[in-house]
């Protein structure tokens, strides 16, 4: 009887004991896990701040570098007015020299001379156009955006309006489907579809019917407008160049212009956070196509 008492009583002592060893096991485990944490959190912990820092270091660095940007966008605009004011002067006086020795000599020139004063009057005009387009192009860079909500199909009829009165090519049809409303500088977008839908008439006038097909949608995001010609397009291969300053697929002959109009309207619509493109493809047309952000605080974000 008594052998069993204390076999009974050794037993549990030894159950006891295992489950102490076990609560131990445990204990320790849990210990070794809760280091094993502090020791993830403490180098998460690094890890942010050190994050941060850079995040903070990055903004400091584009703080700067757009307290730069702007300094040399105003150094290049002071510098382009006075160049532009002094140019302009001596091409008008080129150009009216050049007209007044053909109106009071021109019986006396042959043919050969009467050319070449007609180029040099042609030539004047193109450069002070030029010498407008590189203004025009340097002062995009300073001007303060002013957004405002902006009805782009009653803007883009307007444009339209005036310059198939203006433009040689009266027989064009142009057709301007709904426009969705945008976000902007009412006077820039102007511009814009100045310049895009001008260029359409410009490089329709050799075509029998000439028809313009203006639209937009709008997406996810953005609204996307284009403006689309039967005229004479381009090779795609070239396409790089299109958006570039000064520089023309087409020569000046059939065309007239500076080859400034789509490098501005480039960077009135990067200036708007937005993007510009075109396809084409020679003899059979061109579409040019922008996109503006919805968000009005996109307004101003320069995409480069």
């Amino acid at each position: 009887m008594d052998y069993l008492i204390y076999t009974c009583l050794g037993l549990a002592v030894l159950a006891v004991m295992a489950g102490l060893w076990e609560r131990t096991n445990l204990v320790r485990q849990s210990e070794r896990r809760i280091r094993q944490l502090a020791e993830d959190l403490s180098e998460r912990r690094k890890a942010e701040e050190s994050l941060r820092l850079r995040n903070e270091q990055l903004l400091t660095r584009v703080e700067q570098q757009a307290l730069l940007i702007a300094e040399a966008n105003r150094e290049l605009e002071s510098f382009f007015h006075p160049i532009s004011h002094d140019l302009r002067a001596p091409l008008r006086a080129i150009g009216g020299f050049a007209e007044i020795l053909r109106d009071e000599h021109g019986h006396k020139l042959d043919p050969e001379m009467a050319r070449l004063f007609d180029r040099i009057e042609s030539s004047a005009r193109r450069l002070g156009q030029r010498v407008d387009d590189l203004l025009t192009f340097a002062t995009l860079n300073g001007h303060t955006l002013s957004p405002a909500p902006v009805d782009m199909d009653s803007l883009a009829r307007s444009v339209v309006r005036e310059l198939t009165v203006e433009s040689a090519v009266g027989s064009a049809r142009v057709n301007v489907v709904h426009l969705p409303a945008a976000a902007g500088d009412p006077s820039l977008l102007r511009q814009v579809w100045t310049n895009l839908v001008g260029n359409a008439l410009k490089f329709s006038q050799g075509v029998a019917q000439p028809e313009i097909e203006i639209g937009g949608r709008r997406l996810p995001g953005e609204s996307v407008y284009f403006v689309r010609d039967n005229g004479v397009g381009f090779d795609m291969k070239q396409s790089g160049r299109l958006f570039q300053l000064f520089q023309r697929l087409h020569g000046t002959e059939p065309f007239e212009g500076t080859g400034a109009g789509l490098a501005i309207v480039q960077r009135i619509i990067h200036r708007h956070g937005g993007r510009v493109w075109a396809e084409g493809r020679r003899g059979e047309g061109s579409t040019f196509s922008f996109s503006l952000p919805h968000e009005a605080g996109l307004i101003g974000a320069e995409v480069e």
